[in-house]
């Protein structure tokens, strides 16, 4: 029988077959790498969904070992227990404070204050970023002066603000403007600062306004800047808060919980003092954990920029 004939390849067709056997290999090496990135970002989605319960345990076991040392240091009697007041007496104290009631009305005042001062300070403080980090001119002359607002001790306001408003809330409200707005407007140029400039360029392209680039696609863009700020702009604002309570006492002001360590310090009662100070610390802390810290951290993951944090 005829044998078949022998089909011949030309070595020009052997390199491309070569090549294409490469390049199939080389998919299927890529594929399997996204296989297993796509595992391993499933597996992340389910660890995070999870309670992670060291994020409890570890701050709860610090508190603990602190509280342990302040309590050797006073039984060891290194200060007097009237300058240095042990746990238990300053856990005494909240109970007073409590069943007199100055406790509740102590820190409702001053998150009130400061609430009601920071979100006025956010609606103060968004426009004027938004329009510097836009306008040059305005930027190049108001920027430095913003910037050394930020860097003044927001106290230094207090005896001009009692001098122009007298002994009233007004002059709490206008120390912690002056101490928010400066840190948020910063920040959200800081953010503004960092968006790429294609952003602007395709808004522009699809006919966005001024308006409608700020708000949809400058705004959005700037908001880990922006976060920033406000974190940074409510610990100035509570600062300043807390300065303001402290000096600014009579008249119709009320009974915040800078007034309440302030009153401790007229008593000699370093309970009280510790009692406020503890408060104060404590606002601070809620605050951070149950507002700014989450918000962040859902930010950070939608940006994918959550993977090895140890958030």
């Amino acid at each position: 029988m005829p044998s078949k004939p022998t089909t011949l390849v030309e070595p020009g067709e052997t390199r491309h077959i070569t090549a294409a056997l490469t390049r199939s290999s080389t998919g299927s090496a890529d594929l399997r790498e996204l296989e297993a990135g796509l595992d391993s970002l499933q597996s992340d989605a389910v660890r995070t969904s999870r309670i992670d319960w060291s994020r409890i345990l570890l701050p709860v076991a610090a508190l603990a070992v602190l509280v342990i040392i302040w309590q050797l240091y006073v039984s060891l009697g290194f200060k007097r227990q009237d300058l240095v007041p042990g746990p238990l007496d300053v856990l005494a104290q909240f109970g007073q404070l409590w069943a007199d009631g100055k406790l509740q009305e102590a820190v409702w005042t001053s998150l009130q204050r400061g609430l009601v001062g920071f979100l006025i300070s956010v609606a103060i403080a968004t426009p004027v970023g938004l329009l510097l980090a836009q306008v040059a001119p305005l930027r190049r002359a108001f920027g430095p002066l913003i910037s050394g607002l930020q860097v003044l001790p927001s106290v230094a306001w207090v005896p001009a603000a009692i001098i122009w408003f007298g002994l009233t809330d007004a002059t709490v409200y206008f120390v912690v403007f002056m101490g928010a707005i400066p840190s948020i407007i910063n920040g959200l140029i800081s953010g503004v600062d960092q968006i790429p400039p294609q952003y602007r360029s395709v808004g522009t392209v699809l006919g966005a306004s001024r308006l409608q680039l700020a708000l949809q696609i400058i705004l959005p863009a700037a908001l880990p800047g922006y976060l920033s700020g406000l974190k940074q702009g409510w610990a100035f604002s509570w600062r300043s808060l807390m300065a303001a309570e402290i000096i600014a006492v009579g008249g119709s002001i009320g009974f915040g919980l800078g007034s309440m360590l302030n009153q401790g310090r007229d008593l000699s009662d370093m309970t009280i003092v510790m009692s406020a100070i503890l408060l104060i610390l404590a606002v601070g802390i809620l605050i951070e954990l149950l507002v700014f810290g989450p918000i962040e951290k859902r930010l950070l993951r939608r940006r994918g920029l959550l993977a090895g944090s140890t958030r």
